[in-house]
């Protein structure tokens, strides 16, 4: 599996799903612009020690990842790109998750913008909230809902 950050702003968010996508094996993609130095502090430190056990690479934007990961590909094996959002209406436990499929995750002041969104309506996913207020859930916490649920598909656990 693989997990994108498109211009994740808080680096102890980021090293908490470094450590998710070690714990899973999953390869991390981060996009920039970051809102963080790759050698921040903090970073590292929410990151602990797993740093080393993380496949990741950085994109200078979400479009030069897709190319990538579509490149020499026939369309019955390309990867699906998931968008999850709290603006969609398809639960993250409805798509039947393949290997190599990409779970893209937004900024979290802002999420994935709007234009992406819509071009894209059909494979964006929301985790469903109980509560009229709330907005939205940290962005460590919605990865690990999805992935595990990508998981848990995948492996049968």
């Amino acid at each position: 599996m693989n997990v994108v950050l498109v211009e994740p702003e808080i680096p102890p968010n980021t090293g908490n799903v470094a450590r998710l996508c070690a714990a899973t094996g999953a390869t991390l993609h981060l996009v920039g612009p970051l809102g963080f130095r790759l050698d921040d502090r903090e970073l590292k430190r929410a990151g602990m020690d797993y740093w080393e056990y993380v496949t990741w690479k950085y994109w200078r934007s979400l479009e030069e990842l897709q190319r990538s990961a579509v490149s020499g590909q026939s369309s019955a094996v390309r990867p699906a790109f998931y968008y999850v959002t709290t603006k969609s209406r398809r639960p993250y436990t409805q798509p039947r998750y393949r290997w190599g499929d990409y779970l893209v995750f937004g900024r979290e002041t802002a999420g994935l913008p709007a234009s992406l969104l819509e071009a894209n309506a059909d494979w964006t996913i929301t985790i469903p909230m109980f509560h009229p207020q709330a907005r939205s859930l940290n962005l460590a916490t919605a990865v690990a809902i999805v992935l595990y649920e990508a998981m848990r598909q995948l492996k049968g656990f």
